[in-house]
């Protein structure tokens, strides 16, 4: 009897490869909500262009998410007065956290609800600004508004309500932090939300007046060695700033955004302005303000850090 030898199977075709994989079902994303703009996603790199996570943008959500738990509260506060709340994102880049913060907010917690609030992105870059319009078009975000301006142009535009709720700015460089504080302070901002990143200018006063204050501060120490004094700076700068808003009657909670194994610049600073001031600790927080700008040799950063607040 004759052995037949069996025939060798065909090599699938590159066709038929990707019709077997279109044909499995498409990866299970626990991390998502329901309602989350897909292609929203995509385009800010969350996830990848076949609608998938991997480690790095699995981080990447998580911290999203971290950060709209501080702030969905406030949004919900305000927004239940019925009027309809304003956010004003600072040094807003490509409007990542706008865009994020408009999709969990209206599309997942209020899905099916009229949009009562309107975020606006602020940023001086106007090639960012027309690709954010394109985007929001794009994806039916009718409650956004993005302006190619700066903070001073801002203050006084007729584009913006003379007062916002909301103030927030992410990752905002340098004096782009104290930018959205003043900001903020001149729209009587009812709250802040500012994860300031690298700082210089406090720490190139520092150098530039070191040797003067070696001689009469021992203090100066802290800040003699150049290390130190960028790391000092970036510290003292953050420290003023919560003490500049406690001077114009915030109320202040310094935390952490994500923990240091995700970021080092991971500090998360939420300020509100209580119904009813109070009058004493705002008083208190003016005086020591002014006290540890003299006492390290800040004075020509006093207007920096200015005091705004009314107490008469």
């Amino acid at each position: 009897m004759q052995k037949i030898s069996p025939t060798p199977s065909a090599k699938p075709t590159r066709k038929a490869l990707a019709a077997a994989q279109s044909a499995q079902p498409a990866q299970v994303i626990e991390e998502l909500r329901p309602g989350q703009s897909i292609e929203l996603l995509k385009e800010l790199h969350i996830l990848t262009r076949d609608g998938k996570l991997n480690q790095d943008t699995r981080r990447k959500l998580k911290q999203v998410y971290h950060l709209y738990q501080f702030i969905e509260p406030l949004l919900n506060e305000v927004a239940a007065q019925g009027q309809g709340f304003t956010l004003a994102d600072h040094g807003a880049g490509k409007s990542y956290l706008g865009f994020i913060l408009y999709d969990l907010f209206f599309n997942v917690a209020q899905a099916g609800q009229r949009p009562n609030g309107h975020i606006y992105g602020i940023e001086t870059r106007a090639e960012l600004v027309e690709k954010s319009r394109a985007l929001a078009a794009r994806l039916g975000f009718a409650h956004m508004s993005f302006l190619n301006l700066s903070v001073q142009e801002a203050t006084k535009s007729a584009e913006l309500p003379p007062t916002v709720d909301i103030v927030t700015a992410l990752h905002a460089c340098d004096t782009a932090t104290d930018d959205a504080i003043a900001f903020g302070l001149a729209k009587q901002a009812r709250h802040m939300v500012l994860v300031p990143c690298c700082q210089a200018e406090v720490a190139g006063v520092l150098k530039k007046s070191r040797a003067l204050n070696l001689n009469k501060n021992p203090l100066a120490e802290l800040w003699r060695h150049p290390l130190h004094t960028r790391e000092f700076g970036s510290q003292i700068t953050n420290v003023l700033r919560c003490l500049q808003l406690e001077a114009n009657g915030y109320q202040v909670t310094v935390t952490e955004l994500v923990g240091w194994e995700h970021s080092m610049k991971n500090e998360l600073i939420l300020a509100s302005r209580p119904a009813t001031a109070n009058a004493g600790k705002t008083r208190a927080a003016q005086t020591r303000l002014q006290q540890v700008l003299d006492e390290l040799g800040l004075g020509e950063l006093t207007a920096r850090f200015a005091v705004v607040a009314d107490l008469t």
